[in-house]
């Protein structure tokens, strides 16, 4: 297998990056940061749950070119608020960029993140491939230190595509020089980066650490990203 790929294309956001934790580090900030407790809100988990639901609605619109990511940004905290009973679109905008300036600096890595990268890099070309907004994942990339594995980081915004459709993945050849029988996408969510991977001729490896899904779904199936250290 070690002469089979050449290209390595890692999703970044609960896949490398652990998206929930350091999500809900930033909502405790905010939860106390703008008193929302005086305001009526019972707790920071009702707050999250609720922006959680908002957001990956948005996020469906985003990627299918619905709404743009400056509506995203205040509508999902929006939303979320008036479930409250707060109708207020200016502390929207302030949470909203108050959220894009600090989650991607709580750094939080899934395990073996850093020593799996550290492993793979002499021998293999290591690619990004991200749906997250450029100037959030710049930052997260470099915060972690995660930017020095990474020959090319491949954005939506860069390719005028999302994942799954196709022109990302294709850009992303372009970019990088990669076949895609030479090319290997390890990501998390199965409609976005598998599925995704698999319509344009890629091998995929499923991370799966929560076990919710068949090990069937990705050519290959991973609950830790230690075992990718097993036969790449």
């Amino acid at each position: 297998m070690k002469k089979r790929y050449k290209h390595l294309f890692f999703d970044l956001d609960r896949t490398l990056w652990d998206f929930e934790k350091s999500a809900k580090e930033t909502f405790s900030d905010i939860y106390t940061h703008y008193s929302l407790k005086a305001a009526g809100v019972p707790s920071m988990e009702a707050f999250f749950e609720r922006y959680t639901v908002h957001n990956e609605q948005l996020w469906d619109l985003y990627r299918v070119g619905e709404i743009k990511k400056e509506i995203l940004r205040d509508l999902r905290f929006s939303l979320t608020l008036n479930d409250f009973g707060i109708e207020n679109p200016e502390l929207a905008k302030e949470m909203g960029d108050y959220y894009i300036e600090e989650s991607p600096r709580k750094v939080n890595l899934f395990p073996y993140s850093h020593e799996l990268l550290q492993y793979l890099r002499p021998n293999y070309q290591l690619h990004l491939i991200t749906n997250g907004f450029s100037e959030v994942q710049e930052v997260k990339l470099k915060s972690s230190q995660l930017d020095q594995y990474f020959s090319k980081v491949i954005t939506s915004e860069d390719a005028g595509a999302k994942k799954p459709d196709p022109q990302i993945f294709n850009f992303a050849f372009q970019q990088t020089g990669a076949l895609p029988v030479e090319s290997l996408m390890i990501g998390d969510d199965v409609p976005i980066d598998i599925i995704g991977a698999r319509q344009v001729g890629m091998d995929q490896v499923l991370f799966d650490p929560d076990g919710i899904h068949p090990p069937e779904t990705g050519t290959y199936y991973i609950r830790g990203l230690s075992e990718l250290k097993g036969w790449l």
